[in-house]
Formats: structure tokens, sequence, C-alpha cells
């Protein structure tokens, strides 16, 4: 297998000035570069820079893939709407962990498989998934949770680590979040156990009038402020980090620590059995199913079949004339067909002599008769 890497970078909340693009191409001739991403494949060499550097220094998202098996996304947000004790609560290992610049923190993801990808084009996976940065941005918690199983998934923490709270809406997950938990593979069971204590999103969603209220108790000096950062529209995220705020004011997280890393991995695989045991009987079902509809369908065609023995036997005579290949397959289904309905009407020995006097009839022919062998007929 040849190698292949691939890179994506993308500038969400400020465009990429001329000089940062110029440093950028200083780096690679050969990527795509635009004011707002950098993207570029390898299958020999590799990126000269550091991916952990370029989100401090340029972009908001990035994407990794290695054909023998690496995926990788990063997302950088504004430290107003992520706060990064909440990300380092749920970005606890290697396969997920979460750092902190003065304006910023990244959330850092990875996903390894030792079999490898057999389709490992990257493009088309962060667009996919990028929209799940606005909805983090917003207060949504469930891209952090799904970090946290990530590292529960990789074995990365103790039996008895109690889980972080729990975002409503695990079981029902946005498009972008299902992208994201294709993309870093992450153990359908699992994520169907965790998402057992999670309450439904449209439980979590603020009504109007939660929302007035917290308004009102705002000071009016604050209210003035982000009036005037609105207006001045410098400010990308003002909606989300207003969000976030209310959600922390108001959280919308069911229950959490009821459940340990062991429970949860134990859980998930009984869920793993019970799946493969009702794929079991549902196979066994529809293959009884197959051989009950094939048996009437066999019953149908040698009801069909009955009352014209006699007619059959001289297609059979016709087609061996022939001492065409083809047509001798032919006669020996017909055979085979005939023997059948012998067996089932209690005239196999009338079958099997006139089997006797056709092989006796065509001695000769060694094609036939090793095709009559191998059909069991004589």
């Amino acid at each position: 297998m040849s190698e292949y890497q691939y890179y994506e970078f993308v500038a969400v909340d400020r465009p990429l000035t001329a000089a940062q693009q110029r440093e950028l191409r200083a780096l690679s001739t050969r990527a795509r570069i635009t004011s707002s991403s950098f993207v570029n494949d390898y299958q020999w060499g590799d990126l000269k820079g550091d991916p952990r550097e370029w989100m401090q220094r340029y972009f908001d998202a990035f994407l990794y893939l290695a054909n023998w098996g690496t995926h990788r996304i990063a997302l950088r947000l504004p430290a107003a709407v992520l706060d990064p004790g909440t990300a380092a609560e749920y970005c606890v290992g290697e396969s997920a962990c979460s750092w902190a610049t003065r304006s910023h923190v990244i959330v850092d993801l990875h996903s390894e498989d030792e079999d490898g990808d057999e389709e490992y084009e990257g493009g088309g996976h962060l667009a996919a998934i990028l929209p799940a940065r606005a909805e983090l941005a917003a207060g949504d918690r469930r891209l952090l949770y799904l970090a946290w199983l990530l590292c529960v998934q990789g074995r990365e923490l103790d039996d008895d680590e109690p889980e972080p709270p729990v975002p409503a809406g695990l079981g029902d997950l946005s498009g972008p979040q299902a992208a994201l938990v294709d993309f870093l593979r992450l153990d359908p069971d699992l994520l169907a156990v965790a998402a057992e204590t999670s309450k439904p999103l449209k439980d979590a969603t603020p009504s109007v009038a939660s929302l007035s209220r917290w308004v009102k108790a705002l000071p009016e000096s604050e209210k003035d402020d982000l009036v005037l950062r609105l207006l001045r529209g410098d400010d990308a995220h003002l909606r989300s980090e207003l969000l976030a705020r209310f959600q922390g004011a108001a959280p919308n997280e069911g229950p959490g620590g009821r459940r340990t890393v062991g429970e949860l991995l134990a859980a998930a695989g009984e869920r793993w059995l019970r799946r493969q045991q009702l794929a079991r009987e549902r196979e066994a079902a529809e293959r009884e199913r197959r051989e009950r509809a094939a048996a009437a369908a066999r019953e149908r065609h040698l009801n069909a079949l009955a009352g014209r023995q006699e007619q059959e036997w001289q297609r059979v005579a016709t087609m061996i004339e022939t001492k065409r290949p083809k047509e001798y397959d032919v006669a020996v289904a017909l055979l085979s067909d005939l023997k059948a309905l012998a067996e089932r009407d209690g005239e196999t020995e009338a079958f099997l002599r006139r089997v006797r006097q056709l092989r006796e009839l065509h001695a000769r022919k060694p094609s036939l008769l090793d095709r009559l062998d191998r059909a069991r007929l004589g």
C-alpha cells in the first residue's frame, strides 16, 4: 500500500492575511492555499510545519487523515465561549486533549486503527464536521462528551473513574456530531449505553421565558456593552458567548458521576453481545424463511412436472442426441427433477431402471456419464 496523508486547515472567524498566506506558501509550494484554508495531501514527504502551532497562530479547525489508520481533528474556539476548565474536564487522555492560549481553547481528538483505511480520500470530512464547532460554541457539550468517550474507548482511564456531566441529546446527535462519531470510529454500543441517561434535547431547549428572565437580570451597563459589540460587528461569537453564559447559569446536563468507566465498558460489551445474538437469530429466521420458500417453489415445480414424465424423458433423449455439452447439462438437470418426483411419489425403482438403461445406451459418451455420476444419477 502506498503512503497517503491528507491535511486540511480552515480559518472560520477571521480570514488569513496576505502575510499569513505568504508564510504558509513558504512552507509548501503545492498546497491549495486561500484566505480561509490550507489543503494538501502527500504520497511522499510530510507537512513542513507543526499542526499544533498552526492551530494556535492561523486556523480554527484542522483535519488529518493517513491511510495507515490515523484520524485526527482539532477545533479552536475563543475562551469566551468555551471555558478551558470545561474542555479539560472532558478531554482527559491521549485520544482527546485540550490546551489554552491567551485567547483560545483548542480541542484535539485522535483515532487510530491498526488495520488502516481501505478508502482514505480526505476531502469532504471536515466540511461535514465543522458545524459542530458552532454548536460547541453555543454551549452544546455533546462534542466534549464524545471526546471523553473516545478516551474511554481507548482504555485510557481507570475503571473507577466517574463520567463527567452527561449533556442532553446524546441519543439524537446532530448531523455534524454524527459525522464526527463516524470519522473518529466511536463504538456505537458505547455511545448508545452512554446516551441512556441523557435527557431529550428538546427538554434542554431554553424557553423564551427563561431567556427573558436571564436577560432582565443582566446589569444595564453590560447590556449596553453587548449592544455596542453587536453594532460594531467585530465579534463573530457574541451570540454563542451569550448562549454559553446562559447554559452555565442554567445547565442542561443530566445527572453526572453516576456511572464509572468500567460500568460503561461492561454495559457496552453486554449490548454488543445482545446485538450479535439478535443478528444470529434474525439470520437463522431469514435462512429458515428462504428454505421454506425454496421448498414450496420446489414442490410447485414437481407438481407441474407430475403427469408429464414421459414427455420429459423424451426431451432428455432428444437433448442427449445433440452431443452438445450445454444440452447434456440441461438433460441432467431435468433428470434430477424426475428423480426428486420419483422419490416423492414412491417410484424410485422405476426411475433407476430407466437411468440404467439410459447409461447403457450411451456408454460411449464419457462426458455425459461423468455428468450423471456427479449428479448421483445411476
